[in-house]
């Protein structure tokens, strides 16, 4: 049944016609929706990736044809000749509701099975089974705008980064393993027997050894690798859009330029106008006290207090006895109160457990009437501080956490998220941009017994700082930025470390002897050797910055053949096995497990 396209060479899209286009004639290809044969007519609605348009064959007027059309079954691959007429019952469901296209010619170019789900964004099939048919859950009208949206957002990128003076530069995808953070993805070497390469978990050595070489500006779309366990918007293989320039000293020197390319992406990609000037900065240590992560969502209140001074010789032993090793800290759910039932203040008390906590503390006002389990426990001027502190009025809720301090923080930081989206308490269509800076530089790994550093050895750390490298690491701020997207890191990067001295200072201070700086670093530092001009740069994952601007949830609806839990492929079962004659080339051998 099958046919060539016996000239019928598309004209136009189906999503384009308006009622401008009346009787034009036209050619169309596209799949075939769905169909209805209403005895003398039959209608379809033909679809590709700019939308829907309504064909309409009249038997009346060609038998032939319309017996042909009548073989018409959903996916099947047509192309189309006719004439855009006026539809007699319009529709506003589709841009094209006012028009259709009378059929004078049909040639069906490819048939096709019934498909395991059908092809609409309303689909009930479950996500294992779209993802073992990618190519048919592809087809999908949202999914191909997903698409179009990472497309618009790498073309602005390329267009703006051009006119800045940046060029893309590639970078090796075999490089050397350097495990200083996520596993590396192996590949054996055939020549080199007993070696491998790694799959790059960033183009970080090689951005900074191209400033080293004269580059300037550089940047590349890359793909960069992590082996690491998926959490629900991670996938082992993702993109970044890499960025490093020459002689910038300060945080600013980057940030500001990358403002109005975020301002670019967000106008050319998604039509969204983003406010005149600078992004909202806030240093690590606001973000921490205020919200209880360093990358927040500002788009609404709902902010950390310490009421530790309040407390610290009441007589709730759980609060005087976190005083001691942390703090005690609460948010004001302003309003809330006479939500909250007793039941679901349990409900929120087992939630921060999963966080790691050890419950939650809660004290509530409504109609005048103040309840709580912990009041007892504390004086009226005790009370009356806190209420002082917490802005605690009628219709309050005030909710507690005590333990130390990063316990504190992950707790109410995810139960401030959990109420807002439980109660609805920002606008899902508000964008809130801002700069999260002065990390720490370094952090005490309780697993590895030493200080390593938070972002990466290469980032340069606060001038005033450097005293402290051999005396406090835990004081030292780091010259390090990340730019949050309503509470979603987007990005992220430093200013680099140029100096020679300071870089073997810090691999000293990070617990790395000469020896292990040669086996991991060695080319890298060898460069520094010849001159390093000061240098800094970031990098945004382009995923998420998809995700943003289609407002969908779920990473994998931005890539088109994204990996599952396990880091697998469902579609094509990769990872799998591969023939022992290509294992001893490799010279590997697999044990039995």
């Amino acid at each position: 049944m099958a046919e060539f396209m016996g000239g019928l060479k598309r004209t136009d899209t189906c999503g384009s016609f308006t009622i401008k286009d009346l009787n034009r004639k036209v050619v169309i290809n596209g799949w075939i929706q769905k169909k209805r044969n209403l005895g003398g007519l039959i209608f379809a609605d033909v679809r590709d990736k700019t939308g829907i348009v309504q064909i309409v064959v009249d038997g009346a007027d060609n038998q032939e044809l319309f017996e042909k059309a009548g073989l018409l079954k959903s996916e099947y691959v047509v192309a189309v000749e006719g004439i855009v007429s006026e539809r007699a019952s319009k529709t506003d469901k589709i841009p094209t509701g006012e028009i259709e296209i009378k059929v004078s010619n049909l040639k069906i170019l490819s048939e096709a099975e019934t498909t395991p789900f059908e092809i609409t964004d309303d689909t009930n099939a479950n996500e294992q089974l779209r993802l073992k048919y990618r190519y048919l859950d592809l087809r999908r009208a949202s999914l191909q705008k997903n698409l179009s949206v990472r497309y618009a957002i790498t073309k602005a990128t390329r267009d703006y980064l051009d006119k800045l003076g940046f060029i893309e530069v590639e970078t090796p995808m075999l490089g050397k393993s350097t495990p200083e953070g996520a596993r590396d993805y192996l590949v054996p070497s055939r020549i080199k027997e007993g070696c491998f390469y790694a799959l790059p978990q960033s183009p970080q050595l090689y951005k900074q050894l191209l400033m080293i070489a004269g580059t300037d500006r550089y940047f590349q779309i890359t793909k960069c690798f992590r082996d690491e366990d998926l959490r629900a918007n991670r996938q082992p293989e993702f993109t970044q859009i890499d960025l490093e320039m020459s002689f910038v000293e300060d945080e600013t020197d980057v940030m500001y330029p990358i403002e109005n390319l975020i301002k670019e992406i967000f106008l050319k990609a998604g039509g969204i106008t983003l406010p005149e000037g600078h992004f909202k900065t806030m240093t690590y240590k606001e973000a921490m006290n205020s919200y209880g992560s360093d990358k927040p969502d500002t788009r609404f209140g709902l902010k950390l207090i310490d009421v530790s001074d309040a407390v610290k010789n009441c007589g709730f032993k759980v609060f005087t006895d976190a005083v001691k090793i942390g703090s005690v800290r609460c948010i004001n759910a302003k309003g809330l109160a006479d939500k909250l039932s007793r039941k679901e203040l349990d409900s929120l008390s087992e939630f921060v457990k999963t966080t790691g906590a050890k419950g939650l503390c809660w004290i509530t006002k409504v109609n005048g009437e103040l309840k709580s389990p912990i009041a007892k426990f504390l004086s009226e001027d005790e009370l009356n501080e806190i209420f002082a502190l917490t802005d605690f009025a009628d219709g309050d809720a005030l909710l507690f956490v005590a333990d130390k301090n990063n316990a504190v923080y992950n707790a109410l930081g995810a139960l401030r998220l959990h109420l807002a989206d439980k109660f609805n308490l920002y606008d899902k269509n508000e964008y809130d941009i801002l700069w999260v800076t002065e990390f720490p530089m370094f952090e005490y790994s309780e697993e590895e017994q030493r200080f390593v550093a938070v972002h990466h050895p290469f980032t340069a750390m606060k001038d005033e700082d450097l005293q402290y490298l051999e005396t406090d690491k835990g004081r030292i701020r780091a010259k390090a930025y990340d730019l949050v997207i309503n509470g979603q890191e987007a990005g992220g990067g430093s200013i680099r470390i140029h100096r020679q001295d300071v870089q073997k200072r810090v691999f000293k201070a990070l617990g790395l002897s000469e020896e292990d700086v040669k086996n991991k670093f060695g080319f890298f530092v060898e460069a520094f050797k010849y001159g390093a001009p000061p240098h800094g740069g970031l990098a945004f994952g382009l995923d998420r910055l998809t995700m943003l601007l289609t407002k969908t949830d779920n990473i994998k609806d931005v890539i088109a053949f994204p990996k599952v839990q396990n880091a697998s492929c469902l579609m094509s079962n990769a990872p799998d096995v591969v023939e022992e004659k290509q294992l001893k080339e490799l010279h590997i051998k697999i044990e039995n497990i």
